[in-house]
């Protein structure tokens, strides 16, 4: 499977798009954020991105 043909979702925090991954498979509908950072942050604050 290409990384393109990969289901992806809009971080809540920052915005940005991410992509699925392995270590997600399990809990995927539950994933909002792109990183550990932006789950600590949670309010549309996440430094560093952009």
């Amino acid at each position: 499977m290409k990384k393109g043909d990969l289901d992806s979702k809009i971080c809540a925090a920052c915005g940005r798009p991410f992509a699925w991954r392995k270590k997600w498979r399990a809990v995927w509908d539950e994933v909002k954020y792109c990183s550990d950072r932006c789950r600590r942050t949670r309010n549309g604050r996440a430094a560093g991105h952009g």
